[in-house]
């Protein structure tokens, strides 16, 4: 038997059915997972909570009369762009809390996460903002999100404590760019930039499973999940589409393929060339990392489905989705 997957990067357009594969994922068996699909139980990491989460706290600065740290309004693109790279290092801590097994005990979650994202931003050399509000009124605005935030902090820390023995950790992100954009995209925009983001612990054991579909397929999905109380979901959350098209109306994840493919002479065909400069002791080296990657086909949408309660899957869907993802996951074992 092969070696199972150690480390999945979910990536697509929003609305593409990267929550759906991870849906039917997790109603497999765990010999149909290892067999059909080279992973072991899952464990999940994912941006969604802390877009969202910087969605409530840009309201609670509101309500107090203040500015939005974060979005250029409620229904609005990133104040900052570099702010995708902010959910990249979010996500590295994650990964790395994850791997030490960290359980984070704190007297408020809401107060953490303000904290956790003043740093994340000065990683990526951006100003602190929470860093400027009033006393005041960062303790009643952690009062209104410590719920919330206490939930997402709780679901973190309960996965920390599981055994990681025989898992497979899936990574879930959307990334992309304005529509018409030339590639290569402009940093922060695209995967290309969040490779030279992530953390070289994940780029050493991560493949790629690109969930694809057409730019315009992704609008009407986002407008189609969509509930008016669904913005903390995964699964039925709605983009805004100002920002559907100015930064998700194209992505790269073609073009990286097609210039690995170049640069490598087709010496690793199936994968995706990242070039990073690392720091190793005192010193920095060029690293070349080649991560596999492997495309599911959504084109003609075989995971809007899963989205139903699990007894009204028609078994013909279920055969379409496992087969096309048996194939994408097959290349990615054979790829490792």
């Amino acid at each position: 038997m092969s070696q199972l997957l150690d480390t999945i990067l979910l990536f697509s357009l929003p609305a593409s059915g990267k929550s759906e594969v991870r849906r039917y994922l997790a109603s497999l068996t765990p010999d149909q997972c290892r067999n059909d699909f080279h992973m072991g139980p899952t464990l999940q990491l994912d941006d969604y909570p802390y877009v969202h989460l910087m969605h409530r706290i840009d309201d609670e600065l509101k309500a107090n009369g203040l500015d939005y740290a974060y979005y250029r309004g409620s229904n609005r693109p990133f104040i900052d762009d570099w702010t995708w790279a902010v959910l990249i290092e979010l996500l590295n801590e994650d990964y790395a809390d994850l791997m030490a097994s960290r359980q984070i005990e704190v007297p408020s979650a809401a107060q953490h996460l303000f904290d956790r994202l003043d740093a994340a931003h000065a990683r990526v050399g951006l100003s602190q903002p929470l860093g400027e509000v009033p006393h005041r009124i960062r303790v009643r605005m952690a009062e209104v999100l410590e719920a919330e935030c206490r939930a997402e902090l709780d679901v973190l820390n309960r996965q920390n404590a599981q055994d990681k023995t025989g898992r497979t950790l899936v990574i879930e992100a959307a990334r992309g760019g304005a529509h018409g954009s030339a590639f290569p995209l402009t940093p922060p925009h695209g995967y290309d930039s969040a490779f030279q983001t992530l953390s070289p612990a994940i780029l050493e054991k991560a493949v790629v499973l690109y969930v694809w579909v057409d730019p315009a397929e992704s609008r009407r999905k986002n407008i189609e999940r969509g509930r008016p109380d669904g913005q903390g979901s995964i699964l039925n959350h709605s983009v805004p589409m100002e920002v559907m098209l100015g930064q998700y109306g194209c992505d790269d994840m073609a073009w990286l393929i097609e210039q690995s493919e170049q640069m490598d002479k087709s010496d690793r065909p199936g994968t995706i060339r990242v070039e990073r400069i690392i720091q190793e002791g005192d010193r920095y080296a060029t690293k070349v990392y080649h991560l596999p990657v492997a495309r599911f086909d959504n084109r003609k949408d075989l995971t809007t489905f899963v989205r139903e309660d699990h007894k009204l899957w028609k078994q013909s869907d279920v055969q379409a989705i496992h087969d096309e993802l048996k194939a994408a996951f097959d290349q990615l074992s054979a790829g490792r």
